[in-house]
């Protein structure tokens, strides 16, 4: 299982949220270049990264910084947040970023999608981020009237190899991922899973590995101290997940 720790922008700061709610930001590091190199020299080859006021405002916002935190690091970076135009996704892509994910863009616009899944077949994500079990938009702030499996099923028709799923109630929580829909997800569609929210400690890391994902995001845990992620990397990579905790 991959493993990819975090870095949320928000006003060109490293930030974390607590379930999607902008109003919780706290900054989480002085550096987002540094906190990149941080997490390589622990062993991490991917960094999950999220623009979040793109992701409200539709439109890329912290491009610049996602472009330094590139370069800094030497990672792989998949990126997110207001991505809604193929322009964006060739920007992206053309300029060093391993994989782009699409949100709203998912719901609003699945020809989108299909696309960018058409030109760039391997590279593209969809993050499915569900409150109560129905998918949500604008950077969270919306929720829509598509159930989290239904939207799982028709990204799979459309080609989409990479899913995101995160519960949004467990985000920013350290209270464990949700193993029941991600469980559900992973058996519902082809696509390789991702798991985002909740990740608290090294037993949520091995929960996952049961689980037979292709990868797995942590971010709070990181920055809080309650996950080692050199560690976290070493499990991942072993596929060892019964060691005693």
């Amino acid at each position: 299982m991959i493993l990819l720790p975090a870095i949320d922008i928000k006003d060109g700061k490293c930030v974390r949220l607590l379930r999607g709610d902008y109003s919780t930001a706290q900054q989480v590091a002085e550096s987002a270049e540094q906190t990149a190199l941080s997490f390589r020299k622990a062993g991490a080859e991917w960094i999950h990264v999220v623009d979040l006021d793109g992701a409200k405002d539709a439109e890329p916002k912290n491009s610049g910084l996602i472009f330094r935190i590139l370069r800094a690091s030497g990672l792989k970076l998949e990126v997110g947040g207001g991505i809604r135009k193929l322009e964006t996704i060739d920007f992206y892509l053309q300029n060093g970023v391993s994989r782009v994910i699409l949100g709203t863009a998912a719901i609003q616009s699945p020809e989108l999608v299909r696309e960018a899944v058409k030109k760039y077949p391997d590279r593209i994500a969809v993050g499915i981020d569900a409150k109560n079990g129905m998918a949500a938009k604008n950077g969270w702030i919306v929720t829509s009237s598509v159930g989290y499996l239904e939207m799982a099923r028709t990204m799979e028709q459309i080609g989409v190899p990479y899913l995101i799923f995160t519960d949004i109630s467990r985000d920013g929580t350290l209270s464990g991922p949700n193993l029941e829909m991600l469980d559900a997800i992973n058996h519902a569609v082809s696509c390789r899973i991702i798991a985002s929210g909740g990740v608290g400690n090294l037993k949520d890391i091995a929960n996952l590995l049961d689980l037979n994902l292709y990868g797995a995001i942590c971010g709070k845990a990181i920055y809080s101290g309650t996950l080692n992620l050199e560690s976290a990397v070493g499990l991942c990579r072993r596929g060892n997940a019964h060691e005693s905790f």
